[in-house]
């Protein structure tokens, strides 16, 4: 199993929940996070006043998959949150060690 876990803009969440929706993954987890890579953020202006933005707003998705469906996956989130613009994101692969479903007890993959 891997944890797939995907740093995307927040205006292509719905085109990659959908697409993985349509591919039958059931699950995932998001959180709202701020960060920086190529860009080093960018200067906005508020009210006349110009600052710099330092840490960009972006959205972390979390995903447990079978090994069988890791590169279907990747490719799906891949090309759904795709703008060809920097800042599209970052997708990072873990492998993953056991997971437990806490209602039934069940481990492994029949827990995803």
């Amino acid at each position: 199993m891997k944890m797939v876990v995907a740093v995307i803009k927040h205006f292509r969440l719905d085109y990659v929940k959908d697409a993985l929706s349509q591919a039958g993954i059931q699950g995932m987890t998001l959180t709202e996070v701020k960060g920086f890579g190529r860009q080093k953020g960018h200067i906005e202006i508020y009210r006349g006043s110009s600052y710099e933005v330092r840490f960009i707003p972006k959205l972390k998705l979390e995903i447990a998959v079978p090994d069988g469906r890791l590169e279907e996956v990747v490719k799906i989130i891949q090309e759904s949150a795709f703008t060809g613009e920097i800042g599209d994101g970052k997708i990072f692969i873990y492998d993953l060690k056991d997971v437990v479903r806490i209602r039934t007890g069940e481990h492994g993959e029949e827990a995803l």
